[in-house]
């Protein structure tokens, strides 16, 4: 558990620099890479204090480190699924960042792209244990404090996968789908409150370790997937994070789909048995 105490604030990027922050303090799982050190980065150029979260300490600590001149960040290195750390972590928390007004919950994997008859279980019971399970758990531990105080926002990072099914996505989609449904089903139950819920769905998304993830380690399939194609990178999903969080405070975006233009939803599979 550390914390790294910034000294001064830095100007917003150019293009959302008209943009206002209401919020102070961010949590940003699975902030060691990809697309959640990318929000973890733009929030830090809005002057939001950070509550850094994902397993790597050593990671956490370097970018908390990194942003020390614009804010503060208290760096949490955990396994998410083991709730018991995580909920003392957070009862544990210093005074300055005890009333976090901003939950991005992004940690989450995809292992493996076999059929659902050939895949390994214990693949399946890690992806609802961090997709579904630890994402639950974290919103369950916020959340009553958000309303006490009427104000804060959840952001989920959900996927296209939550809505469109293809070849050898069986669990993650269904865990992504499980996200999206969270989400909508929180914001029925926060009617009446300041609290805001929003489910952020990619498509395909390079500069992150997603791809060398769901396949345990081989480079060389991971980087197979973007060939020829022009993915989104973590900046175009944190900005829509920032877009979401500066909305006026009677606006509530329930979800944002985002795809590159090199993809397209893709219609039913067929499969043709041949004659004879």
């Amino acid at each position: 558990m550390v914390m790294i105490m910034g000294k001064s604030k830095s100007k917003n990027r150019s293009k959302i620099k008209d943009k206002q922050m209401m919020y102070q303090t961010a949590i940003v799982t699975g902030a060691s890479a990809g697309i959640g050190q990318a929000i973890a980065e733009q929030l830090a150029e809005h002057g939001v204090n950070l509550i850094l979260v994902a397993r790597r300490q050593d990671r956490l600590q370097e970018l908390a480190v990194s942003l020390a001149s614009r804010v503060d960040s208290h760096v949490i290195a955990c396994d998410l699924t083991n709730h018991a750390e995580v909920k003392q972590q957070f009862k544990d928390l210093p005074e300055l960042f005890t009333d976090a007004d901003i939950l991005v919950n992004c940690a989450g994997l995809a292992l493996g792209l076999e059929a659902a008859g050939k895949c390994d279980w214990q693949d399946w019971q890690t992806m609802i244990s961090v997709n579904c399970a630890a994402l639950a758990h974290l919103t369950h531990l916020v959340l009553p404090s958000m309303v006490s105080n009427n104000s804060g926002h959840i952001i989920n990072i959900g996927s296209i996968a939550g809505t469109y099914p293809y070849l050898g996505g069986n669990i993650y989609g269904a865990t992504k789908a499980f996200v999206e449904q969270f989400t909508l089903n929180l914001k029925a139950d926060l009617l009446g409150s300041q609290v805001r819920v929003t489910n952020i769905e990619p498509g395909m998304v390079a500069g992150s370790e997603f791809s060398e993830v769901r396949f345990k380690g081989d480079a060389n399939r991971a980087r197979q997937m973007y060939q020829q194609l022009d993915p989104l990178q973590p900046n175009d999903i944190a900005d829509a994070v920032i877009w979401v969080l500066t909305q006026p405070p009677h606006v509530n975006v329930n979800r944002i789909e985002l795809m590159p233009v090199h993809q397209a939803p893709s219609g039913p599979a067929y499969h043709r048995q041949s004659k004879g």
